[in-house]
């Protein structure tokens, strides 16, 4: 079975795919822009660009009822 993870506490996929998905016990998640969900806008400077990113990948795991001890990999 597939579950579809969605949050509004990150901005929506651009694109027709998914924020994340569960299947078989792991969550697979789309790629993150440094964009605030709230403002819908990207803070200016790389670092607080990667941090929204981060920010942004929390919130669709917490969706998920996860975590980053849940991450097992990553890839950029």
């Amino acid at each position: 079975m597939v579950t579809i993870i969605s949050t509004d506490k990150a901005p929506a996929a651009v694109g027709p795919y998914s924020q994340a998905f569960l299947a078989g016990g792991m969550l697979f998640a789309s790629g993150q822009l440094p964009v605030d969900p709230d403002s819908g806008y990207a803070p200016d400077g790389i670092e607080t660009q990667a941090v929204q990113c981060c920010q942004n990948v929390g919130q669709i795991l917490k969706a998920a009822g996860m975590t980053f001890d849940n991450v097992v990999k990553t890839t950029c």
